[in-house]
C-alpha cells in the first residue's frame, strides 16, 4: 500500500483519461501508464496522446517536473487569458528575430498566459496591416495552443475555442478605436465623394 502512495505521489495526481499541457507540444491526454525494463532498471512511463498531431511521447514519471507538464488550467485562468487578450497589444521596439524568439519561448513554456500575449500582440485585424510570414505563423501556432487548451477546459470544440478568442481579440480598446477610426475613414471618403 505505501508504495502505490509512493508511486501517486510521484505521479503528481495525474491519471490516466486526464488531459495536460506539455509545454513543447501542447494540451495531450494521458492514455495508460506503463512500467518498462530499460537498462535493467524500471521506469514508470505515462503515455500521452497528442491526438491532432498524431503523436504519442512516453515520459518517465520522475521527469515530469523537469519537463514543466502540468494539469489543464481551471476557468479562472481561461477567463485571465481572455482578458489578456482584449488587452493593448505590446509590441517592443527590437528586431523581429529578438521578438520571434521571445514570441516562441512564450508558446513552448506552455503558460496559458503568456501564449494569450504572443495571440494579443500579434493579432491583426481586417483593417491592420497585413502580417509577415514568420508573424503568421507564430500567431497561427500561439492560437491554436490557447484554444486547445481553452477547449479542453471549457469542453467544446477547437473551432468554437478560436471563435471565442477572436471575439475577444475584437473587444480590445484599441481595436475598437481603430475599427471606429476606419469607419470614420470611411465615411469621409463617401462624403468627398458626394461633394464632387
Amino acid at each position: 500500500m505505501a508504495t502505490n502512495t509512493k508511486k501517486t505521489a510521484q505521479r503528481q495526481g495525474f491519471k490516466t483519461g486526464e488531459y495536460i499541457v506539455y509545454p513543447a507540444h501542447g494540451v495531450g491526454q494521458i492514455t495508460a501508464i506503463e512500467e518498462q525494463n530499460v537498462a535493467g532498471h524500471s521506469l514508470e512511463l505515462l503515455v500521452i496522446l497528442f491526438e491532432q498531431d498524431k503523436m504519442t511521447l512516453r515520459v518517465p514519471v520522475a521527469k515530469i517536473t523537469s519537463v514543466g507538464m502540468r494539469k489543464l488550467g481551471d476557468p479562472a485562468a481561461v477567463k485571465k487569458a481572455l482578458e489578456t487578450v482584449r488587452g493593448r497589444p505590446r509590441v517592443k521596439r527590437t528586431m523581429w528575430s529578438r521578438r520571434a524568439q521571445e514570441y516562441e519561448a512564450k508558446i513552448n513554456s506552455g503558460d496559458l498566459i503568456a501564449i494569450s500575449e504572443v495571440v494579443r500582440d500579434l493579432y491583426r485585424s481586417d483593417s491592420q496591416p497585413e502580417q509577415s510570414y514568420s508573424e503568421r505563423q507564430l500567431y497561427e501556432a500561439a492560437l491554436d495552443r490557447m484554444a486547445r487548451e481553452i477547449a479542453a477546459v471549457n469542453k467544446c470544440s477547437e473551432t468554437e475555442a478560436v471563435k471565442e478568442i477572436e471575439q475577444n481579440l475584437a473587444k480590445s480598446p484599441s481595436r475598437l478605436k481603430a475599427a471606429a477610426a476606419a469607419e470614420g475613414d470611411l465615411e469621409e471618403d463617401e462624403d468627398k465623394e458626394e461633394a464632387a
